[in-house]
């Protein structure tokens, strides 16, 4: 089981120190306020105020031997400073794999700078969710397998019902691929309901309510039908 150290409980490091533990990790949850340690000490594996600048400090609590650690911290005024010094303290204590919360590009910039395995943006990257969420309505889910690609799940719009993959042509006219199919409500066959394609021939027929996984790039699978 991995290790992690949650340094800095704000709203954001509070959130995954117990989303983390819920998953079943080992969580160190780290703060230099009292009150939010204390509301923490019975959700998490360890709870501790300590100061983050102290190297010291972390290795009494054991951060030395974590897997992980997110660097979670404020960055106004002395904040960002102690952010910084903390994500150095944790490269000199050779955790593997350093995660540090940044505000914007700048602070995300220093912290790779100083060590940072990895940038987290929550703010930016939650804007940039939104904004496609409210682009592309019609794609229910998407995982991102490099910067402005995707794996998408998409519901067959009724634009496609009765085609055949060959007739959509969805890679010459929006340059995405199909990679498999989820069949709805509205199969030609009610067996057929539920069922998955994993390899979608030219003359598989498409219904309205399908579930299409559909990969390419992001502004392109905006682009698809959404009726």
């Amino acid at each position: 089981m991995k290790r992690f150290a949650v340094i800095g409980l704000g709203r954001f490091g509070k959130k995954l120190a117990l989303a983390l533990s819920m998953s079943g990790a080992e969580v160190i949850a780290i703060d230099k306020e009292r009150d939010i340690i204390e509301d923490l000490r019975d959700e998490v594996s360890h709870a501790v105020r300590l100061d983050s600048t102290d190297e010291e400090a972390l290795r009494a609590q054991g951060v030395d031997e974590v897997d992980v650690a997110i660097v979670g911290m404020g960055q106004s005024g002395h904040a960002f400073e102690a952010a910084i010094l903390t994500v150095v303290n944790l490269k000199r204590m050779a955790i593997p794999l350093i995660y540090a919360r940044a505000e914007n590009l700048t602070a995300g910039q220093v912290f790779s700078a100083v060590g940072a395995t990895e940038v987290i943006y929550p703010e930016i990257e939650t804007a940039q969710r939104w904004a496609y969420k409210l682009i592309a309505p019609h794609i229910e889910e998407k995982i991102d397998f490099a910067p402005g690609y995707s794996l998408a799940r998409v519901k067959a719009p009724t634009a496609f019902h009765g085609q055949t993959v060959m007739e959509l042509q969805l890679r010459q006219k929006y340059n995405i691929n199909l990679v498999a199919i989820k069949r709805g409500e509205n199969a030609a066959n009610s067996d057929e309901i539920n069922t998955v394609i994993n390899v979608p021939m030219p003359n598989t027929i498409i219904y309205n309510d399908d579930i299409l996984m559909v990969s390419g790039a992001d502004i392109d699978l905006a682009r698809l039908p959404q009726e």
